[in-house]
């Protein structure tokens, strides 16, 4: 065996890519973030339980660095919070007597014997449910036939003010987003604003009735969200704060 292929057999593994811990303003926020410089290509973000990573190529300044993350600062506190949220969402045991939060008002489940059917009389969800029947799943069925219907009057509302008929509705469970907007599918709406006062749930309405208007977040679009919605600021700042209070079926 030659040298070099003696030295081969004692090559040591690849340096682990640097990781440094930063910290960046985002409007009078400070956040903390790690930074991770590998053979990145592009600029990467990603949310984990350590919380906001940043993937860098190798020759980005910390100030170019930072200047992305503010860039997007909208999307990482948002999603901070979302990943925050879902952490600490109180579970919700669905049994008769049950209250849940309901568009900034109470409702009360009441179980009954029955074919696994779900019956709104007025603040009370009656679930007719077989011996072996899952009641999470009927109270969910519940909440979205409740969601969908007052998410329709809302855009049906918002559309009239924008002059435009209202396009098809949806609803989404999607964990990571209030809401999506498609010029072919039309808006869906996460059903789980149900559980917040009504404001919010318009506030998430008009952000994607806008984006009919305007694709994209310029100031074009947050003048037309302004249009239908114009407290929107708070709003937002107020459905990152309430989050929380969503809770786990």
């Amino acid at each position: 065996m030659s040298l070099a292929e003696q030295l081969l057999l004692f090559r040591l593994p690849p340096a682990p890519p640097a990781v440094k811990t930063r910290h960046v303003q985002i409007g009078g926020r400070v956040v903390p973030y790690e930074l991770r410089r590998g053979k990145h290509r592009r600029l990467t973000l990603s949310i984990d339980e350590r919380g906001l990573r940043v993937g860098v190529p190798p020759r980005l300044t910390f100030a170019e660095v930072e200047a992305f993350v503010r860039t997007h600062g909208d999307w990482v506190l948002a999603k901070l919070d979302e990943y925050a949220a879902q952490h600490t969402r109180r579970h919700l045991r669905i049994c008769d007597g049950a209250r849940l939060p309901v568009l900034g008002g109470e409702a009360v489940v009441r179980v009954v014997t029955g074919a696994n059917r779900v019956l709104w009389q007025g603040d009370e969800l009656l679930l007719a449910a077989r011996p072996d029947a899952d009641l999470d799943a009927l109270a969910q069925r519940g909440l979205q036939r409740r969601a969908l219907e007052h998410f329709a009057i809302r855009l049906g509302h918002f559309a009239t003010l924008l002059d435009r008929p209202p396009p098809p509705l949806g609803l989404s469970s999607a964990r990571g987003r209030w809401g999506s907007c498609s010029t072919a599918t039309g808006i869906r709406i996460n059903w789980r604003l149900i559980h917040l006062p009504p404001h919010l749930g318009d506030y998430v309405v008009a952000h994607e009735l806008a984006h009919l208007v305007e694709m994209n977040h310029s100031p074009r679009f947050w003048r037309v969200v302004g249009r239908m919605y114009p407290d929107w600021h708070a709003a937002r700042a107020e459905l990152r704060q309430r989050a929380t209070e969503i809770p786990i079926l």
